[in-house]
């Protein structure tokens, strides 16, 4: 077995990889579930460095949910550098490195979220609110169409997006997908999502219409 490299005590990339390590094994197996050896062991470090860089758990979970976050927002982590934006740049190189880079991501938001914490519940509203932002930006840059609400439609957007993570053994087993969360499936069934977002899915305005009908009743029996 490799001894330990603890090199890294004093540079961030050594913190960025118990990060990562962390981030893995948590989707994986759980925050409960995971502990500073197993972490220490997946990065290749001493549990003393994973001590040093975080202090405790609930400060590597808190780094972890951050991180989740910065990928949302598209914004500089400093373990990455920049998370590219290539949905709406149209930058299929940028949009494939982000996906590579999403997959413990994926496993990390599946799993946060089943678990049903404070932190997980906190994580999820911040999602929401960069989410809501972010599209209500697209709006005035002419590439999302209006909403009368606009939190409504980020909250019911996350919710759309992550429903997969939850029903992952379902989706794998109706799909014929071994591994939901990874790159290539992601892929192959995120790709209806989005043509479901860009273009809908009913070609008229029968269901919507009889929608606002129920709706007037109920506020005008």
């Amino acid at each position: 077995m490799a001894a330990p490299d603890d090199s890294t005590r004093n540079d961030p990339a050594g913190r960025t990889r118990v990060r990562d390590a962390a981030l893995d094994l948590f989707g994986r197996h759980g925050v409960n579930r995971v502990t500073v050896r197993a972490i220490a062991a997946a990065a290749g470090v001493s549990p003393g460095l994973v001590v040093h860089h975080f202090g405790s758990m609930a400060a590597l979970r808190r780094e972890c949910d951050a991180y989740v976050v910065s990928m949302v927002r598209g914004t500089d982590d400093p373990g990455r550098g920049e998370a590219p934006d290539g949905v709406m740049s149209g930058d299929a190189t940028g949009l494939a490195a982000m996906l590579e880079v999403a997959t413990p991501v994926r496993r990390y938001l599946a799993r946060a979220f089943l678990d049903g914490t404070p932190e997980a519940a906190a994580l999820f509203d911040e999602i929401v609110e960069v989410t809501t932002a972010w599209l209500t930006d697209g709006e005035r840059e002419g590439w999302a169409r209006p909403t009368s609400n606009p939190r409504a439609r980020g909250a019911i957007y996350v919710s759309w997006l992550l429903a997969p993570l939850a029903f992952s053994d379902h989706l794998e087993r109706v799909l014929g997908i071994e591994d939901l969360y990874e790159t290539d499936a992601t892929v192959e069934h995120a790709r209806v999502a989005l043509e479901m977002f860009t273009h809908g899915v009913f070609a008229d305005e029968r269901a919507l219409g009889a929608w606002d009908t129920v709706a007037k009743e109920r506020k005008n029996p």
